[in-house]
């Protein structure tokens, strides 16, 4: 193990990837989602995407565990499985139509997709009622198909959520509870390909610790601060993945 974090210490893109792990947790425990929107995109310029993606996948799920234990004994299991069984079904088939359509068009309708999804959200409109099955699976099937395509799994079942009369403490644990188990499909198809390595123990062991006291006090914050401070940091990740995802920046971004 020592000469493992040893290692990890001698790669000189390390201090960047901390930073970016101090925000993404930080978002990650105030919010209960974007963490791998904030992670993904300066980790996966500065080391392998493949490590990168495995080292915050393993991270995240070991770190957030015990969010997502208090968050189940509270989250709505009404809307919540439903949408994970149906986004699991649908992630082939948008891995499917990225590896056979055209990647740029399915980037602009993505991105023109969540912008639509943000607009819906900042106007303030409501569904009345409470969320039901068929609804859930729906959003779920969308979600799954852009994971697929994109990655970019978060913005419908945020909406979803956010436009419902919940409150902020079960919106936050229903997406908590959501991106938890949607992650068991990423770990079966990173083991099925060989992205679980030896260098992403490495960085496990310096990145972890960290990624959890940022976490921690995520969580903290999301205690003291009101609901409208909850919402605004998730409108403000959902624009983050929009414009992220647009491909016109792809020469200042990527």
């Amino acid at each position: 193990m020592i000469d493992a974090l040893l290692t990890a210490l001698d790669n000189p893109a390390l201090p960047f990837i901390v930073a970016a792990a101090v925000v993404a947790g930080a978002v990650r425990g105030f919010a209960g989602f974007g963490a791998a929107m904030i992670f993904m995109p300066v980790a996966s310029v500065l080391i392998d995407p493949r490590l990168a993606a495995a080292t915050f996948l393993v991270m995240d799920e070991i770190v957030a565990l015990p969010l997502a234990v208090r968050a189940m004994r509270i989250c709505d299991w009404r809307t919540v499985l439903p949408a994970v069984l149906a986004g699991l079904v649908t992630v082939p088939m948008g891995a499917a139509v990225l590896a056979s359509g055209d990647t740029i068009a399915l980037r602009w309708g993505i991105s023109v997709l969540v912008l639509a999804l943000l607009v819906l959200l900042v106007s303030g409109w409501r569904y009345s009622g409470r969320p039901n099955v068929p609804l859930s699976m729906g959003v779920g099937m969308t979600a799954g198909f852009l994971s697929g395509v994109s990655q970019v799994a978060g913005p419908p079942v945020v909406a979803f959520w956010m436009s419902s009369p919940l409150p902020a403490h079960i919106i936050r644990a229903n997406l908590i509870v959501y991106f938890a188990l949607a992650s068991i499909g990423a770990f079966v198809a990173f083991w099925w390909n060989g992205f679980f390595t030896g260098e992403v123990i490495q960085f496990l062991i310096v990145l972890t610790p960290i990624y959890a006291l940022a976490l921690f006090s995520g969580t903290r914050a999301f205690r003291l601060a009101p609901e409208t401070a909850f919402r605004r940091v998730a409108y403000t990740l959902v624009a983050l993945a929009a414009v992220g995802s647009l491909p016109v920046l792809d020469g200042l971004l990527r």
